[in-house]
């Protein structure tokens, strides 16, 4: 099988007459460049170079083959640099960081707006980092970060919602939600199934907290589905309930996938920001992406 790296470090070989020159202009080490001579000089059955006091001496078999694949790998090398070109300009390759759990619904909306998107999954104080250290162009967050050398936008809120499974039987606890029992709703939510994304349950707890005053539930997860669009497809498919973002539940709601158990009003909302390094090029794009964001949530 032909490896290009082979050959593209046959080229700086043969250019330099040094594998330590090669190895700086290639930025891999000097054994991975005499590794990649000696499996090309298997592949193609004959001694490549030899060794001298400063460097190596190409043989004439290195000649020849110089001359063969010279003009290939000046057209390849021509096509990836115009790659590159094209994937700095307006559609350059841009980075953003997300939660996992917000990916589908919001992360994903952005792969219909670019051409190139490197995505990281992180959470807030991560992703501030990466963006602070210029390691991300942009993350998607739900903590208010204010630096100086900051630009953060509210794209707008999301708030935890409590949903069910299609089929599961609800209209006796909707009842009781209206009249706002809250005695009898936890005794009826103690005896569904429970979907959780983090065996730590922090929506469930802050759901816990908000509408029953109280710090702990009194119920444990049954399933334990570490990614949050995945959580929800498991109660689409099964019988169980799960506290969940509205913006992550929203397609499932309206295409019947899942039911909407409880919108609780006592629920907070939490603020979604962009937020990216302060760079003039990236200003263009940072106000796509808001303007995208605000438009879903």
């Amino acid at each position: 099988m032909v490896n290009l790296e082979w050959y593209r470090t046959f080229k700086s070989v043969y250019k330099n007459g040094n594998f330590s020159l090669a190895a700086k202009e290639l930025f891999i080490s000097q054994p991975a460049v005499s590794q990649q001579i000696v499996m090309l000089e298997a592949h193609v059955g004959y001694k490549l170079f030899n060794r001298k006091s400063k460097g190596v001496e190409a043989t004439e078999y290195a000649k020849l083959l110089n001359n063969l694949i010279i003009d290939a790998l000046d057209r390849l090398e021509n096509v990836e640099q115009g790659f590159r070109a094209k994937a700095s300009d307006a559609n350059r390759l841009i980075s953003v960081g997300i939660s996992e759990h917000l990916f589908s619904s919001l992360g994903s909306a952005l792969i219909a707006e670019f051409d190139f998107i490197d995505f990281t999954f992180q959470e807030n104080d991560a992703l501030f980092e990466l963006v602070n250290a210029k390691k991300l162009d942009f993350a998607i967050v739900t903590k208010r970060f204010d630096t100086f050398d900051t630009n953060i936008k509210k794209v707008g809120t999301i708030k935890l919602i409590m949903v069910a499974s299609p089929n599961l039987e609800i209209s006796g606890i909707r009842n009781h939600i209206e009249r706002m029992d809250l005695f009898t709703i936890e005794g009826h939510l103690n005896q569904y199934k429970w979907f959780s994304h983090d065996a730590r349950i922090p929506h469930i707890k802050l759901f816990w907290l908000h509408v029953f005053n109280k710090k702990r539930p009194s119920m444990s997860p049954n399933y334990i589905i570490p990614n949050e669009y995945e959580m929800l497809s498991a109660v689409a498919e099964n019988n169980g309930v799960a506290v969940t973002y509205n913006c992550n539940a929203k397609e499932m709601i309206e295409s019947n996938k899942v039911q909407l158990l409880w919108d609780a009003a006592t629920m907070p909302a939490e603020e979604v920001f962009l937020i990216s390094r302060k760079n003039e090029a990236l200003q263009p794009v940072f106000e796509n992406i808001a303007n995208k964001l605000q438009t879903i949530l």
